[in-house]
């Protein structure tokens, strides 16, 4: 079993897709989900395999690293692909049928996440992270509307800038290392990396990654994409996609720039999106505005959680990540029936009691209230930080704190609205299509409170190994490379 299947399998489903559909439509709407559940299935067998064998890598075409194209297989990199495949399954219930451009670009979203999150080399993991930003474009605009194509046309303009500043970062690496193989460059890094141009390197990937991960400053693109997109696509880039490029961001740190200021400068543009996305969020009176700055400080947490040296950090950080990745595109869902103002909530007749319920159970997760997973999140998060001796991991503390007060404050402002509605309906019979989804997500973040010790035990194995760059270099770098203090072709 092979992990490059993750991304050949999608890949190749995103080209033949369109002749299917030609001749047979209904084979061609069942395509998308078969090729999604054996993507899961092969992950899943990936993560037997790893959790029996242990951490390895792919050398693709039998070239060995750092010459070669490699593939990093561990616990951390397949969460995270399980993490794409199956929320883009779960997205996926109830999707109208004939949507083959919408359903082409949710297969190459799944093939570049899946590319991320395994490649162990800059090139590729900028190869793949255009493959997403391409796809993200045509999925921003797929609702066809003067509004959507506006928002879609910046959000190209200003991810093309972060590309640009992405790849000259990495050519700066490469610059002065003359490799771009993630071990090999976790080798050469106190050396060769420890010094002002290579945390510029660092600054400008970034920044570039930052657009996709909603950092601060360049996350102005979100709240007007978020809010003219179909649910399904804020959900899946807000939910899920975002994640991705901090994965990258947690690799750089932990390989490269663990012992640099690097970290600071994440934990600052955390702080900061967490600030700005929360006041954002109380001020708006958009509904799909408000959880678009809410996501914003989401992911700021998510930031502040990787910047903490560590395991303790790691921990932190895929359990704010996985734990937003179950809320969030389910909140977004439920907007999808119940309209954009919040004003719009009174007296509406789309807000049935099942969907309330759903937003009741996932606005309180998100808050933090126990035993609610979004609660064990937090306080990961805030352990973590206090254990650094550090004011400004203290400063953190404080502006999370701050954070939690403003995020319940507008969501008990939206749930006083909704209960202010003159209709409440007890059944969601037109509206099912758009709920599936969000029960679907609010199921397995209850069965997350059932399971909460063993998945503490998972993640915990999952930061500690993530942490150890030397298994990393280990499992990639063949020892005849270690000598050489530059590759020189």
């Amino acid at each position: 079993m092979n992990g490059v299947w993750l991304v050949a399998l999608p890949l190749l489903g995103a080209f033949v897709l369109p002749m299917i559909y030609r001749r047979h439509t209904i084979v061609g709407y069942w395509t998308g989900p078969v090729i999604l559940i054996i993507n899961l299935a092969i992950a899943m067998g990936l993560w037997q395999r790893v959790s029996a064998d242990g951490t390895h890598s792919i050398a693709m075409g039998g070239f060995p690293a750092p010459v070669g194209i490699t593939f990093y297989v561990d616990k951390l990199a397949l969460l995270f692909a399980i993490m794409v495949i199956l929320g883009t399954l779960i997205l996926w219930l109830g999707k109208k049928m004939g949507e083959v451009r919408e359903e082409t670009l949710l297969l190459l979203i799944v093939a570049g996440g899946c590319g991320l999150a395994l490649s162990g080399d800059l090139f590729n993991i900028y190869v793949f992270y255009e493959i997403v930003a391409v796809a993200s474009y045509g999925l921003a605009a797929s609702r066809g509307t003067g509004a959507g194509y506006a928002a879609s046309i910046r959000f190209l303009i200003l991810s093309a800038l972060g590309s640009s500043m992405l790849l000259l970062g990495i050519a700066l690496i490469y610059a002065m290392t003359g490799t771009l193989n993630l071990s090999h460059l976790a080798y050469l890094a106190p050396q060769m990396l420890n010094n002002s141009v290579g945390l510029v390197a660092f600054a400008l990937m970034l920044i570039g990654l930052g657009v996709k991960a909603e950092l601060f400053p360049v996350n102005t693109w979100v709240p007007e994409v978020y809010a003219t997109a179909p649910a399904r696509i804020s959900a899946l880039l807000g939910g899920i996609v975002s994640k991705l490029a901090l994965l990258v961001v947690l690799r750089l740190l932990v390989l490269i720039y663990a012992d640099t200021s690097a970290p600071l400068l994440l934990l600052s543009l955390g702080i900061l999106g967490v600030i700005t996305g929360e006041l954002a969020a109380l001020r708006s009176s958009d509904l799909r505005q408000v959880l678009a700055y809410s996501s914003i400080g989401q992911l700021g947490l998510v930031a502040i959680a990787f910047a903490i040296p560590g395991p303790a950090g790691i921990i932190a950080g895929i359990a704010l990540a996985l734990h937003h990745a179950l809320v969030k595109p389910a909140l977004f869902m439920l907007t999808e029936a119940w309209g954009g103002q919040l004003n719009r909530l009174v007296g509406a007749a789309q807000v049935s009691m099942l969907s309330t319920l759903l937003f009741i159970v996932l606005a309180l997760s998100l808050v933090g209230i126990p035993p609610l997973p979004g609660f064990l999140a937090k306080f990961l998060l805030l352990k973590g930080a206090l254990a650094v001796e550090n004011g400004w991991y203290h400063t953190a503390i404080a502006v999370v704190l701050i954070a939690t007060v403003i995020e319940t404050a507008y969501f008990i402002r939206i749930m006083r609205l909704m209960f202010q509605s003159k209709t409440q309906q007890t059944a969601d019979a037109p509206l099912m299509r758009d709920l599936k989804p969000a029960l679907s997500l609010v199921v397995l973040l209850l069965i997350s409170v059932l399971t909460v010790s063993p998945i503490s035990q998972s993640l915990s194995a999952i930061a500690e190994e993530a942490a150890d760059k030397e298994v990393y270099i280990n499992k990639t770098l063949p020892s005849d490379w270690h000598h050489l203090e530059k590759v020189e072709w």
